[in-house]
């Protein structure tokens, strides 16, 4: 067939030659934006050394551009917000121009696993290095700020000698390996996930072999019944579940996380035993980096490589090409058995003793509470303690006698046992007080709206969640909260730009997962905030139907109720 003569008055369309994702499976080695290139240049796990030889001895401004703002953070640094500037200045500034010359510095604390002497180690730390600042994050780990590049080695040594470590807490890297908190100890769990977190631990975390991926890579691991890990927000999460054939295990879940285009992770429909986890963990990490998309940054998490294959063909390339067998199908989890999945109160272990559950102000605490904390658990018999997903902290190991006295002695330190709704399920992030990517303050925020809302409506007693960001990148994961607030600038009604939220209602996590309810032009400004939380809840309390959860009322609700 002769070929279709060219219209000459029809301009010739340009072809371009598609360079693909960035994908390592592809043959893509060519670093494609800044992140990539300055990670083939040298891995983070390398900055170390330099840390220790060169900038802790030459101070702040000898560092490294691409140290000071990339590999530092496969060490758990990052450097922290200027103060004074406003959250306006947020996305027009530099780098260099929010940069203060101090350090966030993360503690990873996998499963939340801590002894007291070791939480000792952190609030000595805190107190000496980070001017009591230590804060307790939803994924389990603690926070210093105001950390000198200094004071760093001595940090690292002091935190290594009883066991702990900053690696690869932050970056694109395996971050921390949540777990339920009562592994191992509660009387109701399926099945017990520590030894594979530890085999893990071994081989993947400070290897070199995947210190370099797309993106940050979250996991979770939990046999509890309750679903205490947030597991459907992670890149890969093993959820414990009863096969009829082969008994305890888990069930695998991938693709999960939230930002600002969240994704709800997805079942593979495979049933891992426990002495097969770490294999299916490294299989499921080494096609994210081997395939996960390298090109823009704003595409390189797990979850768009799972939307663009399909768990089908993602369960295939595992088995096929990683594990060189076939998984077997397994059940999904049963529904959560309680509402709550934080693990406060007091609540008897499988060896009769009993732990003890208490809730912190939005995770804030600082190195003196924490201090006390381990002397009081010691005093009562324990020298285990826990951190939880939900910026909450467990006492292990207290017998029966002790229960009461423990319970008091936490509830001096204001680390109550009994929390409101509003103590319990009040979350914030870091907010502008030290994120350089924050727009408005959320800890004292999130602290006034409690005693506010305790003040007003002391008769609320359903479980409720209010999740607070300081920006849209959810840390505080706004999304899957019953009221989620995420930060921003607005005009207020003297036409004056202040601290605001937009506003989404009935998220949830659990087997009902589902993202929030954005009403057309919902915001509030930070000095209304409890005005209109006290409002919406009034509301829902009239309107609810028996039994009722408030996601389930939001979905029915009318604008109007919700405004």
């Amino acid at each position: 067939m002769a070929a279709t003569p060219q219209n000459p008055a029809t301009p010739r369309r340009k072809v371009s030659r598609h360079r693909g994702e960035g994908q390592w499976a592809a043959g893509h080695f060519t670093p494609l934006n800044g992140n990539e290139q300055f990670k083939k240049d040298d891995d983070g796990l390398n900055v170390r050394t330099r840390i220790e030889t060169i900038y802790s001895k030459r101070g702040f401004d000898s560092i490294d551009p691409n140290d000071l703002r990339g590999r530092m953070r496969w060490w758990g640094l990052y450097t922290q917000r200027k103060p004074g500037i406003d959250g306006g200045k947020t996305a027009i500034l530099e780098p260099e121009e929010l940069d203060d010359k101090y350090f966030m510095l993360r503690v990873r604390i996998d499963g939340g696993r801590l002894t007291t002497q070791q939480l000792r180690v952190i609030g000595e730390i805190s107190q000496e290095f980070a001017r009591g600042t230590a804060d307790i994050t939803d994924r389990q780990n603690v926070q210093y700020h105001w950390i000198r590049v200094e004071d760093v080695p001595e940090i690292w040594e002091r935190l290594e000698a009883v066991g702990l470590s900053t690696t690869e807490a932050c970056g694109d890297t395996p971050r921390v390996i949540i777990g339920s908190p009562v592994a191992g100890i509660a009387a109701d769990e399926i099945i017990d996930g520590t030894p594979a977190m530890e085999e893990i631990s071994r081989r993947i975390i400070g290897n070199p072999a995947f210190s370099n991926l797309p993106r940050k890579f979250k996991s979770a691991i939990s046999g509890s019944p309750l679903l205490d890990v947030a597991h459907e927000i992670n890149d890969i999460a093993f959820v414990g579940v009863r096969h009829p054939e082969h008994g305890p295990g888990f069930d695998l879940w991938v693709g999960g996380g939230l930002s600002t285009n969240p994704k709800i992770g997805q079942r593979l429909g495979a049933w891992v035993p426990l002495d097969e986890v770490a294999d299916v963990y490294e299989g499921v990490i080494s096609i994210f980096r081997d395939y996960g998309y390298r090109r823009l940054r704003t595409r390189a998490r797990l979850k768009f490589l799972l939307a663009d294959w399909g768990t089908e063909k993602f369960r295939q390339v595992l088995e096929d090409e990683y594990l060189k067998r076939k998984l077997v199908d397994g059940p999904a989890p049963d529904q959560p058995v309680a509402r709550w999945r934080d693990h406060v109160g007091v609540h008897q272990q499988n060896d009769g003793r009993y732990y003890v559950g208490f809730a912190p102000r939005v995770g804030r605490v600082d190195g003196t509470t924490l201090t006390k904390i381990a002397d009081l658990a010691e005093a009562h018999g324990s020298v285990r303690v826990r951190t939880t997903v939900e910026q909450k902290m467990i006492v292990l190991d207290v017998t029966e006698e002790q229960v009461d006295s423990l319970v008091a002695g936490l509830e001096a330190l204001d680390l109550t046992v009994n929390p409101s709704p509003f103590r319990r399920g009040t979350m914030a992030c870091t907010g502008i007080e030290y994120c350089k990517l924050a727009i408005v303050e959320t800890k004292a925020r999130g602290s006034l709206l409690i005693d506010e809302l305790e003040r007003r409506i002391p008769e609320f007693d359903e479980p409720i969640t209010i999740n607070i960001n300081g920006c849209p990148n959810a840390c505080a994961r706004i999304q899957v909260a019953d009221i989620g607030l995420k930060g921003q600038l607005m005009l207020n009604d003297q036409g004056e730009q202040v601290e605001g939220y937009q506003v989404h209602l009935g998220g949830a996590l659990g087997l009902e997962a589902g993202f929030g309810r954005k009403v057309r032009g919902l915001k509030v400004t930070a000095d209304e905030l409890p005005d209109y939380v006290e409002r919406v809840l009034k509301r829902f309390q009239e309107e609810r139907e028996d039994g009722e959860r408030f996601a389930a009322w939001v979905t029915r609700a009318s604008e109007e109720a919700l405004s």
